[in-house]
């Protein structure tokens, strides 16, 4: 590869990383082309990118992104490195460890979530039990549709007349 052709990745990985908002770097080393090429199915029916990359190239992509610090990682940038970048949260981690129910590997290493970075294999089963941005916007629709629904049911249950509904409410209370 020619310094050029360098510079070009470096740019494209330096794009690719801080164009989304999540990424994790894993070690898939030693896992076989059979269950390698499996990782990547999966990674490609969860819409995530697996890339292998060199630390030093991914070290001077970090580098060149401005407004990121992204020097908490580089202490993981040792040793075979794939990157791995999804729209959601949750998603890579997820993978990894559904992936890990047959195989030892890929371990995780580090992951950059919403500007946070999170370090080492420990983090794995915190960050595959983060809910998605989906997930938290159902969680919130849910609550706020719950008040009504309990007065809706309430004024059914009343015989749809406000002595009913303060009837069954104060039953509610007492109960």
């Amino acid at each position: 590869m020619t310094r050029e052709e360098k510079n070009k990745f470096i740019d494209e990985l330096a794009v690719k990383i801080s164009s989304g908002s999540v990424f994790y770097l894993a070690d898939t080393s030693e896992l076989t082309v059979e269950n390698t090429n499996k990782l990547r199915r999966s990674c490609f029916k969860s819409n995530i990118q697996l890339q292998v990359v060199k630390n030093a190239l991914l070290l001077k992509a970090f580098e060149r992104i401005e407004g990121v610090d992204y020097s908490e990682m580089y202490d993981v940038l040792r040793g075979p490195t794939s990157l791995m970048i999804s729209e959601v949260g949750n998603a890579p981690a997820k993978l990894i460890k559904d992936f890990r129910k047959k195989h030892e590997k890929p371990i995780l290493k580090g992951a950059f979530i919403d500007s946070a970075i999170y370090l080492g294999d420990d983090k794995l089963e915190m960050l595959a039990s983060l809910k998605s941005k989906e997930e938290l916007i159902g969680d919130v629709i849910a609550l706020l549709q719950s008040p009504a629904k309990n007065v809706i049911s309430a004024l059914k249950s009343g015989g749809q007349t406000i002595a009913g509904l303060l009837k069954t409410l104060e039953e509610r209370q007492s109960a």
